[in-house]
């Protein structure tokens, strides 16, 4: 049974505490709904805050090939599910459905673990078949997520692929990657590691609305700030760019970025895929009610008159007047404050099976 709270029946002008969605909108892969009803006679709304639940889920496989020509690294690998960050935009609120949730308040509430993860890791690296290329941490949701305090499965992973010497990337919008600078600085030496830093705005108010469980854009700087001095690469990802709320803030935040050690930038405008377009035209509407009309137009007009966009090379950058500004906006900001800086390529050279692996494949 799939569980849903129609919130959305029940809509006041205030915004969920630390939720970015508002609602759980229908699964449509679910025949059967749970839902909270009125108690009779009740005016007023049912009381909507939800817990975090955790479940454990056992996959066959950790590291799944990229196709993608949208996508630059070779590999991903996703230790988490669903994220309590709760950023209202996120593109990943549509894989929720397939395991039997919502893309909605769900996705941010009911967050899946993946405790094989990086035993799962270490068993596709020790593989003759294996080809050598970067993978992702988390291409879906932040690995970084307030899950890995306890866990540690992103911490356990890079520590799978500095034993194999295997290179990686990671983004994140949550300073608890700190935690693991060890690591990544044995990775770094060996350049083995780059870091995108995730900043979508430096106005605290729209942060808190946005992405109301991330840290904040001055913690963010900082976080890059320390990875930088301690030698490990970092860029920042301007993502996702949503014209009319946060497009102005492209030239500050690249600024920013390159004061606390970026290297590089990357930006992505948003595109409202599935249920995510539900989500956020209701939050919008709430958090912004006098100028979300104006900004749904401008991302559907980015996008050749659709909130949503699944074209390869287009679904990213968008189309049209507005994306082209966005474009050229970002373009000169990166050109004026990041000037001719870049990442340090990876090392493949460095990946080896370690030999109790070999040893034992002997067997």
């Amino acid at each position: 049974m799939y569980y849903v709270n129609m919130e959305n029946d029940y809509h006041t002008n205030k915004l969920l505490k630390g939720r970015g969605a508002q609602f759980n909108p229908r699964n449509q892969f679910s025949q059967q709904e749970r839902v909270a009803l009125h108690i009779e006679g009740l005016d007023e709304p049912v009381e909507r805050a939800r817990p975090t639940n955790f479940y454990f889920e056992y996959p066959r496989k950790i590291v799944n090939r990229t196709d993608s020509p949208d996508i630059p690294l070779d590999y991903s690998s996703n230790p988490y599910q669903g994220c309590e960050h709760g950023c209202v935009y996120c593109y990943a609120r549509n894989t929720h459905p397939y395991w039997g949730f919502s893309a909605g308040t769900d996705f941010e509430s009911e967050i899946m673990l993946k405790p094989d993860a990086p035993a799962l890791l270490e068993k596709e690296l020790s593989k003759e078949s294996w080809k050598v290329g970067p993978i992702m941490i988390s291409g879906n949701t932040d690995c970084y997520q307030p899950a890995e305090k306890k866990y540690k499965l992103t911490r356990r992973m890079l520590e799978v692929l500095l034993k194999f010497g295997n290179p990686a990337g990671v983004i994140t919008k949550n300073q608890l990657i700190l935690r693991d600078l060890d690591i990544l600085k044995e990775m770094a030496a060996k350049n083995l590691v780059h870091v995108m830093i995730s900043i979508t705005t430096l106005d605290e108010d729209l942060r808190r609305k946005l992405e109301p469980r991330t840290t904040t854009a001055a913690n963010r700087l900082r976080t890059m700030e320390v990875l930088s001095n301690a030698g490990v690469p970092c860029g920042v990802m301007t993502a996702p760019i949503i014209p009319g709320l946060n497009s102005h803030e492209i030239p500050s935040i690249i600024e920013a970025a390159s004061s606390a050690g970026a290297l590089t930038a990357g930006m992505t405008i948003v595109r409202l895929n599935g249920a995510v377009a539900e989500v956020f035209s209701d939050w919008i509407k709430t958090a912004y009610p006098d100028r979300a009309e104006k900004v749904l137009n401008q991302i559907a007009e980015c996008h050749g008159g659709s909130l949503g966009d699944s074209r390869f090379k287009l679904r990213m950058t968008g189309q049209g007047k507005i994306a082209g500004m966005i474009r050229d906006l970002f373009r000169n900001s990166v050109q004026k404050f990041l000037g001719d800086k870049t990442m340090p390529p990876y090392d493949l050279n460095h990946f080896r099976i370690p030999e109790s692996k070999t040893q034992l494949s002997l067997f």
